[in-house]
């Protein structure tokens, strides 16, 4: 009874000790600070530098846990420090007491890991055995009425026209053509003579554009017989490799 009784107290206080109680006043507005000039906040921050505000000793109401070096002083060692401390570690493990659980624990079946470290075999045989005799499963309880008209009935679906109408693919025939239309005419340039041409290359050669360009196309004809012949010596050189091998 004075279990239930002190429960009770703690939870239906006294109605008459929270009017007593001051009001908290809600102010969302941002600090003053904030808008402040900037001479002010430099003075605020030089004399908070060299006369800081004398406060009265903390005074902590929980028990302090030792939590071993920081995570900043961690950084800061050396790193001939922290290779030996590992050493240590792997030599003379420290010896820690043993974990007290204070929840319950609860079974919550094989971890995703523990699932994805097993073979491919044993993931396809568990699915047939789940095929062939699957697990039953108690009733599920539901908390909440279901929705029999999800979809009220005053509402009407109409579908796209595109998939109620369904007509053969007319194909028009194409337009006639005139008789008079233009046929197109396949235009070959007429061979010249010998003498045309040999007085047509002189006349070429006679201007300095027209010999750069000649000269351009010898020096690509002979870059060309150049690398189509190493690529054959190359071809070759493989095929007698892998004869050599067989």
């Amino acid at each position: 009874m004075s279990y239930r009784s002190n429960a009770a107290e703690a939870w239906y206080t006294d109605p008459q000790s929270t009017t007593a109680e001051p009001e908290i006043p809600l102010d969302l507005l941002p600090p003053p600070s904030l808008t402040q000039p900037l001479w002010r906040s430099l003075a605020g921050n030089l004399r908070d530098t060299f006369a800081p505000e004398k406060l009265p000793p903390l005074e902590l109401t929980a028990r302090p846990v030792y939590v071993g070096l920081a995570l900043g002083e961690r950084l800061r060692l050396p790193w001939f420090r922290t290779v030996f401390t590992n050493i240590g570690d792997v030599i003379s493990p420290e010896t820690l007491p043993p974990l007290e659980l204070e929840s319950q624990p609860v079974d919550v079946g094989e971890l995703i890991t523990d699932q994805l470290s097993h073979f491919w075999w044993a993931s396809l045989l568990r699915n047939l055995a789940d095929r062939v005799a699957p697990e039953t499963q108690p009733a599920l309880h539901l908390t909440s009425k279901p929705i029999l008209d999800v979809i009220p009935k005053s509402w009407i679906l109409l579908p796209m026209w595109s998939e109620v109408v369904d007509t053969p693919k007319v194909f028009y025939p194409d337009k006639p053509k005139s008789a008079d239309a233009l046929r197109p005419v396949n235009l070959q340039p007429l061979p010249l003579p010998p003498e045309k041409r040999e007085a047509l290359i002189e006349a070429l050669v006679r201007e300095p554009t027209a010999a750069d360009l000649l000269r351009d196309i010898r020096r690509s004809r002979i870059r060309q017989r150049i690398w189509v012949g190493l690529a054959a010596a190359q071809i070759l050189y493989m095929v007698a490799m892998a004869l050599g091998k067989l």
